[in-house]
């Protein structure tokens, strides 16, 4: 039965964020809500492989950038979800970059991916936290969601159920539709 209830529990925080995580509106530090869209500096990380990346390499894409470390309990709970979650929206072009703040970068976080079995997230590195300071990041796990648009539509602090039905449609709804690309005639 505890399993049940934590499910039920899962379900009705997952419920309860997506309520409170809607267009227009940006969750600041404290619960307070800030209303309106920011853009999104452009700033670096780097890939699993050591490589610069930067924001700007995902126009086009909606985000969740969730700023993690291996060592932070909560951050560690709500992987699997997020990797869940990367499997289900990647289709629609929304992708999840969990930028790692832990400072072994890829030789501390590539064991821990394989033993939580880890299989659609990407390896995101920013030991030094300098996007996280860079977007104001006070505590982790912390998660930006990002429109289409590269603008700051939600950030929320703490962990959350991020593949519930209610999440992913806030999710959804947050970075907007995918912007068809043009059908080329052949002729």
């Amino acid at each position: 039965m505890r399993a049940t209830r934590r499910g039920v529990s899962a379900l009705a925080l997952g419920a309860t964020l997506a309520a409170t995580l809607r267009p227009g509106q940006a969750r600041a530090a404290g619960g307070a809500l800030r209303h309106g869209v920011q853009p999104l500096p452009d700033f670096t990380f780097t890939d699993g492989e050591g490589a610069p990346r930067r924001v700007a390499d995902f126009a086009g894409q909606g985000l969740l950038l969730n700023f993690w470390a291996t060592w932070c309990p909560p951050c560690v709970a709500e992987m699997p979800a997020l990797d869940r979650l990367q499997a289900l929206l990647k289709p629609e072009g929304i992708s999840v970059l969990p930028l790692s703040s832990d400072r072994g970068g890829r030789a501390q976080v590539a064991p821990f991916y394989a033993r939580v079995e880890l299989s659609h997230l990407g390896i995101w590195l920013d030991p030094r936290g300098a996007a996280g300071r860079l977007l104001g990041v006070r505590g982790l796990p912390t998660t930006v969601i990002v429109d289409r648009q590269g603008r700051e539509v939600a950030r929320l602090e703490g962990a959350a159920v991020w593949d519930a039905p209610d999440m992913m449609a806030a999710i959804r709804e947050l970075v907007g539709p995918a912007t068809p690309r043009p059908v080329l005639d052949p002729a």
